[in-house]
């Protein structure tokens, strides 16, 4: 793991440093392991007091720190911790997601699956998922937890518009367009379970270490 500054009052925890390809290898499960365990350690820590950092933001092979008031002096402090070895279970209730498995898309992904549609909706339907990381759009959270070899390819052009409480899969993520915008995700079925509101508190229901499941309907 490396830790290199961002900007005056950042650092970036890189978790891919030192593996096969760096940090430009594909996304697998050990690295994914290991962005939870570091997200998870450095919660309790500045749960504990023993980490002074404004935002903790975990990302694809990545860790941010930001608001950081002693830079050189955290990094010290971090380079002598370690990720937890597993990333305990979230205290709140499993968020349930009613969704309407009715995408056109399934049947691509049937085909990269090498399955048939029922056999799709009812795999997506029995997975834990868990909330990796959150971006490209308010409240939208890239979710994992289906094995590597069901990763599938996004479009090969991306769809002018995506309506709001789309699910979708693309690459090892599942996810759930929280308002309508552009998107290359494989559309498999919708909710109309809202995933943000700037006016409820939180303003997204989905953050990174939530457990998620997408329950057929």
């Amino acid at each position: 793991m490396r830790i290199r500054p961002v900007g005056a009052h950042g650092l970036l925890l890189d978790c891919a440093s030192g593996t096969a390809g760096g940090p430009a290898a594909s996304i697998d499960a050990d690295i994914a392991a290991r962005v939870e365990g570091w997200r998870a350690e450095l919660w309790r820590r500045r749960e504990r007091g023993e980490l002074d950092v404004v935002e903790i933001v975990p990302a694809a092979t990545t860790v941010l720190l930001d608001g950081v008031r002693d830079p050189a002096g955290t990094a010290a402090l971090v380079a002598g911790w370690a990720p937890a070895s597993v990333a305990p279970r979230a205290t709140t209730a499993t968020v349930e997601v009613p969704v309407m498995y009715d995408g056109e898309d399934l049947p691509a992904v049937a085909g990269h699956w090498g399955s048939d549609v029922p056999d799709v909706v009812a795999r997506l339907a029995a997975t834990e998922f868990r909330v990796a990381f959150c971006g490209f759009a308010p409240g939208f959270g890239y979710l994992t937890g289906l094995p590597a070899e069901l990763a599938v390819p996004r479009l090969p052009s991306p769809r002018p518009r995506v309506p709001a409480g789309s699910v979708a899969l693309a690459g090892p993520y599942a996810g759930i367009y929280p308002t309508a915008s552009p998107g290359g995700w494989l559309l498999v079925g919708r909710t109309d379970l809202p995933l943000f509101d700037v006016h409820a508190d939180p303003p997204a229901r989905l953050s990174p270490g939530s457990h998620v499941r997408l329950v057929a309907t």
